[in-house]
């Protein structure tokens, strides 16, 4: 294969990443081919791909002088994303994430509190997920639980989600005052679209996983949900760590919008780097590779 034939298929593959990704709406638009002749729902407007596309890649190159910068200067990020069940945030993460290294920028998505950790200072299994200089932490839901499905579903008293409320601005000033980059979203929707998204999981067999019983009952207690959110934010944006909404009624719209609105949020620059040159390889004519057994190699099925 000749180099310009193999930088080709290259690119294809980088391309060929992100199709992948979106071809989630493609499935999407099957399972719901049914509910939308029904006349369910309204179609809506988006990004044209090309356009989607170019912006993307441009910001996502933003993105790895934003993750360079954090390590040349031993900065520390966080970013909570919060909203309703189906509301995006787990896209925008994938597109945030989908070029960065690993081991600069991480997705923490903690699980239902253990026995031990319900016992525990409500904070304390948080903390260990913070980050060191030159990091960046992306939480998929954060200790806001509290003031959403612990508290709408029941899970917290009263007296739990006022403490949460008097101690997370608390918490959140010490984070900053500490030298953390705290940055708070929640994504928006509306009733409908998020109907139109359960639907989405409930016919599409690879999206089932994401459909749990708390997501059923949060369509039931939607009101509840929204008084929650209204006080959350009432009781905690502050200054040091405001609250920003992303329309996320349109995906496409909602992740690049967030992405740039996160990049505008960082003071960061391009860091000067060496050029890098790649190294003759050295042969030693006494060497020979042995062969291995057959039975190691996985078999080639396509």
């Amino acid at each position: 294969m000749g180099e310009d034939t193999w930088l080709d298929a290259e690119l294809q593959d980088v391309l060929d990443e992100e199709l992948e990704a979106e071809l989630d709406d493609v499935r999407r638009a099957h399972g719901l081919q049914e509910a939308l002749k029904s006349g369910a729902f309204e179609p809506r407007t988006t990004l044209d791909r090309r356009t989607y596309f170019r912006e993307l890649y441009r910001l996502q190159a933003e993105l790895i002088d934003l993750q360079d910068w954090t390590i040349a200067n031993g900065e520390k990020l966080v970013v909570l994303f919060e909203g309703r069940d189906a509301a995006g945030k787990g896209g925008v993460i994938k597109r945030i994430t989908q070029r960065l290294d690993p081991r600069v920028c991480r997705v923490v998505a903690l699980p239902a509190p253990t026995e031990r950790e319900q016992t525990s200072w409500y904070f304390q299994r948080y903390v260990p997920h913070l980050p060191a200089g030159g990091e960046i932490v992306l939480f998929d839901r954060s200790w806001y639980n509290r003031a959403g499905v612990e508290r709408v579903m029941g899970f917290a008293s009263e007296d739990q989600v006022e403490a949460f409320f008097r101690d997370v601005v608390e918490l959140e000033r010490m984070l900053v005052r500490s030298g953390i980059r705290l940055v708070k979203y929640w994504f928006s929707i509306s009733d409908r679209e998020q109907q139109h998204r359960f639907l989405a999981r409930i016919h599409d067999p690879m999206k089932q996983w994401k459909l749990s019983a708390m997501d059923l009952e949060s369509r039931i207690r939607w009101e509840d949900y929204t008084k929650a959110k209204e006080e959350m934010f009432e009781r905690t944006n502050i200054p040091e760590a405001p609250w920003w909404i992303v329309e996320a009624n349109d995906k496409r719209r909602a992740r690049l919008n967030c992405i740039s609105h996160l990049l505008s949020q960082v003071p960061y620059a391009p860091v000067p780097s060496e050029d890098v040159e790649l190294p003759e390889r050295v042969f030693n004519p006494d060497y020979e590779r042995k062969t291995l057994p057959e039975e190691l190699y996985v078999p080639q099925r396509y």
